[in-house]
């Protein structure tokens, strides 16, 4: 069954250039995963500090495995110090 989620974070004001150029790093990366099936970043039109990223993964081993990635590890690492409270919050959805 596929794991569907979304995670959201708000930029810290003066990094946005930043997270933007590493949120289009970690894009690549994951949509590059063996068992990504969807990874879209958004920024919000009220607030575009704002961040809402949709992903599914084929299955829990897929995104097991994007958890686990060290460019995943990377980007979380990287945007500690970015925006606030130092990473997203992570939402699971459950198909109905």
């Amino acid at each position: 069954m596929a794991k569907a989620l979304y995670a959201t974070f708000e930029v810290l004001p003066g990094h946005e250039e930043t997270v933007r150029r590493l949120m289009g790093d970690l894009t690549r990366d994951v949509r590059a995963e063996p068992g990504c099936l969807r990874f879209v970043a958004y920024t919000l039109d009220s607030n575009p500090r704002a961040y809402h990223v949709d992903e599914i993964y084929a299955d829990e081993a897929a995104f097991e495995a994007h958890i686990t990635s060290a460019h995943g590890r990377a980007f979380n690492a990287r945007i500690k110090d970015l925006v606030v409270g130092g990473g997203s919050t992570v939402y699971f959805l459950n198909e109905v």
